[in-house]
């Protein structure tokens, strides 16, 4: 077997592409990675402006992610001591899209305006490692929180009997979750590798046609980091919206307040849908593109089909702090409303809704409180 050592432009010595046939146990039957096969793995296939529009494109979803995932860290984070399970989760899911902008943003925004990948196979196996960690929780914090929102709608019973330990023990869960499949590469299970573009590293989705191993690599990775979480996802969306419709004449007959407690429960799960509608949207045509390259033949996805859902998928944790932002000012308006109308009929000091909950229970607060 043949190996080839890409020479890197902006550095005086090579480097020797071929351990990446060994270190993970890529190299069985005669398999060689599609990244050997097509000249140096780490130059760009793209032409230079095309990598100039794709770095721009991440080095603006970069800034916007950075900047709003890091206000909601902030924010949630001055009144931790407060925080309850949902907003527990809200700062999670941040954490990750945080980081996922601050640990990957700037490898590819760097390598494309250099028009090839600059940090060699240690940093693209970082890399793909630290895209697959956040991103894995990401889906996983909202998986979480689909069942949360499931157990509230559905089985009022178990959704009151959810408290902040148990929101602690769901936070350990995630990140021993994400750290687990996206450490398997390192340490002999799959492998991370250059993606077919070039400037960018994920999972070697390839290695499915290279041995029983990269099978089971494949399919696990597939199972339990897409299909399970997507799955549970929309199996509790799809009982949320059965289960709202069978109550909806029931509602009629409640008080006021009760009402309103109800319809704002229906509000937020479709802030929660919105919200894993629009990952889902982000990561699907990547994922359909990665089966595509790990069960079709080689080469078989065009260079351009692979890169589209590649930045469509970086660009995911940019949009949940614009769905905040856009929730943030209705419900400005809920409270100014809510204010007016207590202040008319002289309770405003007796009734607070609570989102974690379908009851509406009495306080002397003052406000009209809702949150993801």
């Amino acid at each position: 077997m043949q190996s080839y050592t890409a020479k890197e432009n902006n550095r005086g010595s090579g480097l020797n592409i071929s351990m990446a046939q060994t270190d993970n146990g890529t190299s069985h039957n005669g398999y060689v990675p599609h990244y050997l096969l097509s000249g140096d793995p780490f130059a760009s296939k793209l032409s230079k402006e095309a990598d100039f529009v794709a770095a721009f494109y991440i080095c603006i979803v970069g800034i916007m992610s950075t900047i709003g995932n890091g206000y909601v860290i902030f924010m949630t984070f001055k009144r931790k001591t407060k925080l309850r399970p949902p907003e527990l989760m809200t700062m999670n899911l941040a954490i990750f899209d945080f980081g996922i902008s601050v640990t990957g943003k700037p490898f590819f925004v760097i390598s494309s305006f250099s028009h090839r990948w600059l940090f060699g196979m240690e940093g693209c196996r970082f890399y793909g490692w630290a895209g697959f960690f956040f991103g894995c929780g990401s889906l996983i914090t909202m998986t979480v929180v689909s069942l949360d929102r499931y157990l509230k709608i559905c089985h009022l019973r178990y959704g009151t009997w959810l408290k902040r330990n148990h929101a602690f023990l769901c936070l350990g869960f995630i990140w021993s979750y994400a750290a687990f499949w996206a450490t398997m590469p390192l340490i002999g299970w799959g492998n991370y590798a250059p993606e077919p573009f070039g400037t960018s590293c994920t999972l070697d989705w390839w290695l499915a046609q290279a041995s029983l191993s990269g099978q089971s690599f494949v399919m696990s990775i597939l199972f339990f980091c897409l299909v399970l979480p997507t799955a549970i996802i929309v199996f509790s969306y799809v009982k949320i919206i059965f289960k709202v419709k069978e109550s909806a004449k029931e509602v009629a007959h409640f008080d006021t307040r009760n009402q309103n407690s109800h319809i704002l429960e229906i509000k937020l799960t479709k802030v929660a849908m919105l919200i894993c509608a629009g990952f889902l949207i982000a990561w699907i045509p990547y994922a359909v593109v990665s089966v595509w390259s790990a069960f079709g033949k080689p080469d078989s996805v065009p260079i351009p089909a692979s890169v589209v859902p590649t930045l469509l998928a970086k660009s995911s944790a940019m949009y949940n702090p614009i769905i905040y932002q856009v929730i943030d000012c209705k419900n400005t308006c809920v409270k100014l409303s809510c204010f007016r109308t207590f202040k008319k009929r002289k309770y405003y000091n007796t009734s607070r809704f609570y989102s974690i909950s379908a009851a509406v229970k009495g306080t002397s607060a003052v406000e009209c409180h809702t949150e993801i």
